[in-house]
């Protein structure tokens, strides 16, 4: 019968960094649950009782014992992932967001403020960056930008004396009571 898999010895500054991560609030889920692993090993559990224990498969369990073997606390972290590469290079990216903070009507355009639309067919047409609108709200909400709403009716009026001007409501209307303070 095999021995069973337990993890290697840890000194010093391996051992306080797992004991540290096994009880952390902050850490990320996955690296705390991994560094459990690795402390109920080295308190002498099988992979089973561990796989029980933590609600997790034993290959998953065996995983992250071999590569704590391997590589000591920084083999619990996240390996980069492959993925789509980027679409945007951080200079095409960076005209996006200058564009979007510059005023319109120093480009020579004949309109005072941006919309995802406007902004979207400038950078298509004048600066040949094909990019949607979705994107451009993607990439200037990163940037910690807010679109602004466009105003409705239901904003303030422009005009002081709009409520003198538009007279009496309907009688229909209710009064409301005035609050005083």
């Amino acid at each position: 019968m095999p021995a069973p898999l337990r993890v290697r010895m840890s000194f010093g500054e391996d051992r306080d960094a797992i004991d540290r991560l096994a009880r952390s609030r902050s850490a990320p889920a996955r690296t705390v649950e991994r560094a459990r692993i690795v402390l109920l090993s080295r308190q002498g559990e099988s992979v089973a009782e561990i796989a029980e224990t933590l609600v997790v498969c034993p290959d998953t369990v065996r995983r992250w014992i071999h590569r704590f073997d391997r590589h000591g606390v920084e083999g619990l972290a996240d390996r980069p992932r492959a993925g789509r590469p980027a679409l945007y290079t951080p200079e095409q990216i960076g005209e996006v967001v200058a564009t979007s903070l510059t005023d319109p009507q120093t480009l020579g355009l004949p309109f005072a403020s941006w919309t995802l639309d406007r902004l979207a067919a400038y950078l298509n047409e004048e600066k040949d960056l094909p990019i949607k609108r979705s994107r451009i709200g993607e990439l200037l909400q990163a940037e910690g930008l807010r679109w602004r709403e466009q105003e409705t009716w239901f904003g303030e009026r422009v005009d002081p004396a709009f409520a003198e001007k538009r007279g009496p409501s309907s009688r229909s209307t209710r009064h409301h009571l005035t609050v005083v303070s």
